[in-house]
C-alpha cells in the first residue's frame, strides 16, 4: 500500500521504568504533550516517545519530560533525533503485533500472518503516520463498546469523529453496521484511512472535515479525541447523535482525572452515562440521551 510522503519527524524520547509509563503520559498530557510508549523486549525499561512535526518544540518537550519525571522522583535524560519517514515506518513495526481487543475484534498489522478463529472480526491495518493501531487504551475501549453495540443491533448508523487511521469506522463496518462514516481534519490521515478501508473491503465514507463544521449525524457517534476538545465542542458532538432510543455516544481520549469534567459537559447536553471503562489511566464513557 502506498503511503503519503511526510516531512521528517523530531522525536524526543527517554527510557523509563515500565510502571512509570502511564503516570508520565498522564502528566505530559495535562500540558498537551502527547506521548506514546514501546516495551522493547531487548530493554528492561519502556521507551517513552513524543513525535513532533516542528523541531522548535523539542526543547520545551524535553523540559516538560524532565519536570514530570522529577515530580515522581525520577531522573531521565531525554534524547532528540530527527526521524525520516522510512525510519519511522520501520522503527515501530516491531512493536505492532496481532492483538485481540474485544470478544470478536482482532487487529492484524498488514505484514503479520494470522489465522482467524470462528466469529473473529479481523481488521487489517497499516496506520502509516496516523493515530490508531488498537494499542492505545482509548481505541480499545471504543472497539469494545462497538462490539457490544453491534451484537445488540447492527442496523444502526455509525459516525466516527476524528477517524485517524480509520480503525474504528472499519471495525464498525466489519462488525455488521451498514451505514458507517468518519471524518478527520488531517487530509493525510483520511488518505490512509481510505486505503485501510479499501484493503478491508469495508464500504465506509471517510471525509476531510473540521469538527466544528460537521453536519453528519448517526445513531452511534464515536468521538475518540481529547478531553479539552470534547468539552469545547460538546454541543456539536451531542447534536450529531440522532434522536431516539437507539442512540449511543461513545467518548474517549480522556484521562481518568479529566473524566468528571467531560461527563458534566455532556450531562448539560442532555446525556447520561450508561457506564464507563477504565484501561490504565484512560477512562472512556458510553452515554445515552436522558
Amino acid at each position: 500500500m502506498a503511503a503519503p510522503t511526510h516531512a521528517p519527524l523530531t522525536v524526543v524520547s527517554a527510557l523509563v521504568p515500565r510502571e512509570e509509563v502511564e503516570p508520565l503520559i498522564e502528566a505530559l498530557a495535562e500540558d498537551e504533550i502527547f506521548a506514546s510508549s514501546w516495551d522493547d523486549v531487548e530493554q528492561p525499561r519502556s521507551r517513552l516517545s513524543v513525535f513532533l512535526t516542528e523541531a522548535a518544540q523539542a526543547a520545551n518537550t524535553c523540559h516538560a519530560l524532565v519536570q514530570a519525571a522529577a515530580a515522581r522522583g525520577l531522573e531521565v535524560a531525554p534524547s532528540v533525533e530527527l526521524l525520516p519517514e522510512q525510519d519511522w515506518a520501520e522503527s515501530w513495526k516491531r512493536f505492532f503485533r496481532v492483538q485481540r481487543v474485544s470478544e470478536r475484534i482482532v487487529i492484524r498489522p498488514s505484514w503479520e500472518p494470522y489465522e482467524p478463529q470462528p466469529g473473529d472480526c479481523v481488521v487489517d491495518l497499516d496506520p502509516g503516520m496516523s493515530f490508531g493501531t488498537g494499542n492505545h487504551a482509548t481505541t480499545q475501549a471504543c472497539l469494545r463498546f462497538l462490539d457490544e453495540l453491534a451484537a445488540a443491533d447492527a442496523s444502526r448508523s455509525v459516525l466516527d469523529m476524528g477517524c485517524g487511521s480509520g480503525i474504528l469506522a472499519i471495525a464498525a463496518r466489519k462488525l455488521g453496521f451498514v451505514d458507517v462514516a468518519g471524518f478527520d481534519n488531517d487530509p493525510e490521515a483520511v488518505a490512509i484511512a481510505r486505503e485501510n478501508a479499501a484493503d478491508n473491503c469495508a464500504g465506509v465514507v471517510l471525509e476531510v472535515c473540521d469538527l466544528a463544521q460537521n453536519t453528519r449525524s448517526a445513531d452511534v457517534v464515536v468521538a475518540n479525541i481529547l478531553a479539552p476538545v470534547l468539552i469545547e465542542y460538546a454541543a456539536i458532538i451531542a447534536a450529531a447523535v440522532r434522536p431516539g432510543g437507539q442512540g449511543a455516544l461513545l467518548l474517549s481520549g480522556i484521562l481518568d482525572t479529566q473524566y468528571a469534567a467531560v461527563r458534566v459537559a455532556f450531562e448539560a447536553q442532555g446525556f447520561d452515562e450508561e457506564r464507563s471503562l477504565l484501561i490504565g489511566e484512560w477512562r472512556s464513557g458510553w452515554f445515552a440521551r436522558g
